[in-house]
This record gives structure tokens, C-alpha cells and sequence, in this order.
């Protein structure tokens, strides 16, 4: 079957739905999500049950960079800067110099042992150099993992800000693999271009992105929706034009965004976890259409050695060179060595080869999905068991709550109580949205005069009005009425 107008949305609903069933199923079995999602998109493919014909890297690699786009700005939304700033220096140290460390150590080996040049070598080693957000992101929630100390915000920022750098050594090796007359030295002007330009970009239309959202005034909040997408494929889009990283500004702006109070920031957060999964799973149909088995299969054993060399020896290595001016306990390197997961993104960077017509791309593009493959059922099943096993884990009633998850927070309230905001409190004239309410309490209605206002991040607070809050508790209820401006004495029971 050939994918058509007319049929694509029928063999797409029908993949989505196949997907989400076996996404169920694999909770029960332990397998990745990301694998049975790819899983399917291979059977539908030409060397399947399915049949369908597709082979066209560019239109791969268009779906791959939108659905990144989703996935990476979801997971910046999701981001508690908090947890993220004591572990910023390995983080970053693991995203840039981890990075290169991997595609160096993988990339000479496979000069070693393969009839590849070095610079075809470091390309493969550039391509699954990062670890793989989706994966990451999907796999450490899917397990709940409950994990001591800075672990997790240290995992999700290095899988969230680690793709720039594998994107830039992609295209500097593909470039010099196809042009031999291109040299290596060009590497650190564009790195340095693409970091700089996509780090500032990325705060600047963070800064700017809060104050539309928050100013804006739009009529109904689905368009707030509307609204942050356009602003995730501005951040993308506006930052390569000028020469810097898209994906370093978009996920940087998404952090930005999530750390500040957003008028109806709640419906915002849910929305992008819906699109990051939806993203996923159309992300990993799409190369599992695109790859075609038979091709695979001759590159197996090779591939087979190269992706146990990059999970055994060359993640390790540049984990632990990486962090040597951190203070970081053994067990905790060895646990970060291990959540090397690659998925989706190699493939997808390793459509670049393809598109600009490498001598070896298309052994790279086999060789490169066989090692995601591998990585996410060898790294992906095991997480949870070598977390207990290294001693990692909290029971799950100790997981801490992100920012995040007290935004999300629908947790059963045990407190209600009514305060008039008096004439002189500094929150009149106020957005709600302005004043900083507890993530764990909530303003159910609003009483003005004779009328009752259901409240949203854009209303406005007035003297005299009558607030019924919600609560979890009296340590909560006591920091909403210190938002209110309130004192303890004069509220109203």
C-alpha cells in the first residue's frame, strides 16, 4: 500500500489507536512504550504485515524536527528550575562535553574496527551521542521512578539540553564527510554561534513569551493553547534563521515559561503532555515506516558490537570523565552511565546523511536504528531494577513533588475558608495570576457584591471581595492569606 491523500488519515487513526493499546499492554510486561510504537510503524511498512511504501528521509525528518519541537518543549514546560539549578554545572557539562566525549570515544572505535574513515566514524559516534529525551522523559514517568538526592532533575536536563550538541556535530561531520575539503576548525565557531545565540534567544522570547500570555487578554482559553505553540515553533524557527540552535532556544524558552506564573498555565501544562505524547508515538510510527527490515538484518552483528561498546564503554567513560569536578557519589555515575537512552532523535539526525547523499548513509541510518532499538530494550527494562540495585530508589510516598506536579496538583483539599480582601491589601488591582498563590491551594469562587465570579489567572481582585478558598492544609492556607496581603487575625471563618 502506498500512502495517499485519501487514505493517510484512515492507516494513521488506525496506527494511533494500535499504538495506544499496545502502549497499555506494555505497562503490564514492562516493555518501552517507545518500542512497541516503533514496533508497529515496522510491521505496517512495506516488509510487513501492512505493506505501506514509504521511503522519504525529507519527509521524515520534517515530522521528526516538529514532533522534537513538541517533545523538547513539553519537557522544558515540565522543568522545575528549582531542582534544575543545583545541578546546572553537570547537567551542562554532561550535555556539552559528554557529548563530544561519546561521539570521540564511538566514533574512533568504529574508525577501528570498520572500513569507515574517521570522519564517517565521528559521524555515526556524533549521531548517537545524546540521549534521547522522548525516551527519558516517557520511560522515567511511565516507571514512576522515585529517585534519591538530584538524580532526576540531573537525568532530565541533560536528556532535555543535550540534543543541540549532537545536532551541531551532525551537521559539521556530515558536511565534512560530504565536502573532504571542509575542515575540522569549522566545528568551534558554529558551536559557539549555535550555543550562544540559541541560549540568549531562548531567554529573550521566554521573557517576552510570559508578558504576551499574560497581557494578551484573548477571548477564550483554548487560544492560549494556539498561542504557546506559536510561540514553541517561533523560538525554533527565528533562532536558525539567524544562525543559532532551534532546539537549545525552544527548550530554553519552554523552562522560562514554566517556572512563571502563566494565566491558565494548568491547561497549558495537560495540553503539552498530550501533544509530547501524541508527537512520540507519530514520531516513532513514522521511522518505523521508514526503516525497512530486510536492510537491516546484514547490519546486525555490527551493530550489535557498537551499541554494547556506547552502553558498556563509551557512556560510561565520558560520564565519569565528565563529572569528575562534581561531587557525585560512584553508585549515582554509574546509574547516569545507564540512563544513556537513544531513541528517536539518532534516527532522526540520522536522516541527514541521507538527505545530502553520504557515501555511507545509508549503513549509518541501519547501523544507527539498530543501536536505538537495542538502547531502549536493553537500557529502558532495566532502569528501575539497577536504580534498587545500586540503592537509588525512595519509596514512592517520598518522591518529592516538582513544581509541576503541585501545578497539577488535584489532591483532596481539607481545608475551606472565606476572606474579604480589605481596601489595603497590595493585591487589589491584581491578576490573580500576579499574586503568587501556594500550588497547593486554590480560589474556588469569588463573591462580589451580589454576584459570583468562578475565578481564572486573569481576574482581577477588587477591595471587598469575598474569597472561598481551598486548601490541603493550614501550612497551605496560611501561605495563601499571606499572598492575599491578609492578615491571620482578620480573616473570616
Amino acid at each position: 500500500m502506498t500512502l495517499t491523500t485519501e487514505n493517510i488519515l484512515l492507516v494513521g487513526s488506525i496506527l494511533l489507536f494500535l499504538s495506544l493499546i499496545a502502549g497499555k499492554t506494555s505497562y503490564r510486561f514492562g516493555v518501552p512504550v517507545l518500542l512497541l510504537f516503533i514496533s508497529i510503524g515496522m510491521l505496517a511498512g512495506s516488509d510487513g504485515l501492512g505493506g505501506i511504501y514509504f521511503d522519504n528521509p525529507k519527509t521524515a525528518q520534517f515530522i521528526g524536527i516538529v514532533a522534537l519541537n513538541f517533545i523538547l518543549f513539553s519537557g522544558g514546560l515540565d522543568t522545575d528550575w528549582r531542582s534544575v539549578k543545583p545541578v546546572l554545572g553537570q547537567g551542562i557539562t554532561l550535555s556539552t562535553l559528554g557529548v563530544m566525549l561519546t561521539a570521540g570515544f564511538l566514533g574512533v572505535f568504529v574508525w577501528a574496527v570498520t572500513d569507515f574513515s574517521i570522519y564517517e566514524g565521528l559521524l555515526l559516534g556524533s549521531i548517537v551521542s545524546s540521549t534521547d529525551s522522548a525516551a527519558v522523559f516517557s520511560i522515567l514517568r511511565s516507571k514512576n521512578l522515585a529517585l534519591k538526592g538530584n538524580l532526576r532533575p540531573t537525568l532530565e536536563l541533560e536528556s532535555g539540553s543535550n540534543d543541540p550538541m549532537a545536532y551541531i556535530l551532525t551537521i559539521v561531520f556530515t558536511g565534512i564527510v560530504v565536502n573532504q575539503e571542509a575542515s575540522l576548525l569549522s566545528i568551534f565557531p558554529m558551536l559557539l554561534q549555535q550555543l550562544l545565540l540559541g541560549g540568549i534567544l531562548g531567554l529573550v522570547i521566554g521573557k517576552l513569551g510570559s508578558i504576551v500570555i499574560n497581557r494578551i487578554e484573548l477571548v477564550y482559553e483554548g487560544l492560549y493553547i494556539v498561542l504557546v505553540i506559536a510561540i514553541m515553533f517561533f523560538s525554533f524557527s527565528a533562532t536558525n534563521f539567524i544562525g543559532g540552535n532551534g532546539f537549545l532556544a525552544g527548550y530554553i524558552s519552554a523552562v522560562f515559561l514554566g517556572n512563571q506564573e502563566l494565566i491558565h498555565k494548568k491547561s497549558i501544562l495537560k495540553s503539552f503532555d498530550s501533544f509530547a505524547w501524541l508527537m512520540q508515538i507519530i514520531l516513532f510510527l513514522t521511522l518505523g515506516l521508514l526503516v525497512f527490515p530486510k536492510q537491516i538484518i546484514p547490519f546486525a552483528g555490527i551493530g550489535l558490537v557498537i551499541s554494547m561498546v556506547l552502553i558498556f564503554v563509551a557512556r560510561p567513560l565520558s560520564v565519569f570523565i565528565s563529572l569528575i569536578p562534581f561531587k557525585i557519589q560512584k553508585r549515582s555515575r554509574w546509574f547516569i552511565s545507564w540512563v544513556g537512552l537513544r531513541g528517536a532523535v539518532p534516527i532522526v539526525l540520522a536522516t541527514y546523511p541521507l538527505i545530502y547523499g553520504a557515501e555511507k548513509a545509508h549503513a549509518i541510518f541501519n547501523i544507527v536504528f539498530f543501536i536505538s532499538i537495542t538502547s531502549v530494550l536493553i537500557q529502558g527494562t532495566t532502569l528501575s531494577v539497577v536504580a534498587k540495585w545500586l540503592g537509588l530508589t525512595l519509596p514512592e510516598n517520598l518522591k518529592p513533588r516538582t513544581q509541576t506536579d503541585l501545578e497539577l496538583n488535584d489532591s483532596i483539599k481539607s481545608k475551606l475558608r472565606e476572606v474579604v480582601i480589605p481596601a489595603t491589601s497590595s493585591v487589589v488591582g491584581k491578576q490573580i495570576v500576579q499574586i503568587g498563590l501556594p500550588k497547593t491551594s486554590l480560589i474556588a469562587i469569588i463573591k462580589r457584591e451580589d454576584n459570583y465570579i468562578t475565578p481564572h489567572g486573569a481576574t482581577v481582585l477588587n477591595a471587598n471581595d469575598k474569597l472561598y478558598l481551598l486548601a490541603e492544609n493550614n501550612d497551605s492556607e496560611n501561605e495563601v492569606l499571606t499572598s492575599l496581603d491578609i492578615p491571620l487575625h482578620k480573616s473570616e471563618d
